[in-house]
């Protein structure tokens, strides 16, 4: 049994326990055009499989040339992405990609040893009120893979894993799970979905995992005979077969877990790593700003600006 955060040996078991094991309930951040609610990292649950940061971001609507505006910051030891429902973000990075994020599409970006990227809603053309809404998630990377090169993959909408039937909706994002694997590579196993429930539908998790969790986006879902309403993280317990329930007005969740990594991690600022040395390294060379021959470089094409390290 490889490292679980939540795992003590005083737990109890069996009939003791629901299959609920941590519930969390995000904490809400104002950032004036976006309100963010963060689920991961929780005081109980640092992560979910190998997902150690998860934020639903709006539902919000920007004005033209008022949206996200997040200038050049550095990231080390994760991997990320940004799933939107509506809207889309303009993503530029040190590796030279310039793509925009847009709903439904997978945009995977592995920091491993370091890159730096802006995310921004700079569209010239954008004249009327632009809807956004997504979850933002970073998927911590094993050991092994902690000091790769930096690395961007995309995967359009129409090549991701798609399941319809019986009241269900299931687009599988990243990993494996009900038998089919998602194209983008991934460094643990591990499974990531967006799921759309008509009320009344039934969806069993995945069960071929060793870490499983929901997050409710929209509506309410029932398990046994809780319910938890938009807002709120469930994980569950490993093994246990799970089946969630669609409320009335039918529900949106996503799906992630997978396998746990060999150890905690440390987390400071954007930076996650296995050792607080690694963090250091790294904040020494963001701090340094040597852009030609240091350890990061500026996005190309957005190199003008950049947030400086913070003082804490």
């Amino acid at each position: 049994m490889s490292w679980n955060p939540a795992l003590d040996p005083d737990c109890p078991a069996g009939d003791a326990v629901d299959a609920i094991e941590t519930l969390i309930i995000p904490r809400a951040r104002d950032l004036g055009a976006l309100e963010v609610r963060r689920a991961l990292p929780a005081p109980k649950r640092q992560m979910v499989g190998p997902f150690i940061f998860f934020d639903q971001m709006g539902p919000a609507e920007f004005l033209p040339t008022k949206g996200l505006d997040v200038r050049p910051h550095p990231h080390i030891g994760l991997a990320t992405i940004s799933y939107l429902y509506s809207g889309r973000m303009h993503h530029r990075d040190s590796l030279g990609t310039d793509a925009w994020i847009e709903p439904g599409a997978v945009n995977w970006m592995v920091a491993g040893h370091g890159i730096t990227h802006s995310e921004r809603t700079d569209d010239e053309t954008q004249t009327q009120p632009m809807p956004f809404f997504g979850i933002q998630t970073w998927v911590a990377l094993p050991k092994d893979h902690e000091d790769r090169p930096a690395e961007f993959e995309h995967a359009p909408k129409n090549a991701l894993p798609f399941f319809e039937g019986e009241g269900k909706q299931v687009r599988l994002i990243l990993g494996n799970a009900y038998g089919e694997r998602a194209p983008v590579k991934v460094a643990s196993e591990m499974f990531y979905a967006d799921a759309v429930l008509a009320p009344g539908a039934k969806l069993p998790l995945p069960d071929d995992h060793e870490d499983r969790g929901a997050y409710v986006v929209e509506g309410e879902v029932s398990v046994g005979n809780d319910v938890f309403e938009a807002g709120r993280m469930m994980v569950f317990r490993p093994g246990d077969r799970v089946s969630m329930t669609a409320g009335p007005q039918g529900a949106r969740i996503m799906l992630l877990g997978g396998e746990t990594l060999e150890g905690s991690r440390y987390i400071w600022w954007n930076f996650v790593a296995s050792s607080k040395e690694r963090i250091e390294e790294a904040k020494e060379a963001w701090r340094r700003e040597d852009w030609a021959d240091g350890r990061f470089q500026l996005p190309v094409g957005d190199a003008e600006e950049f947030i400086p390290l913070p003082a804490r």
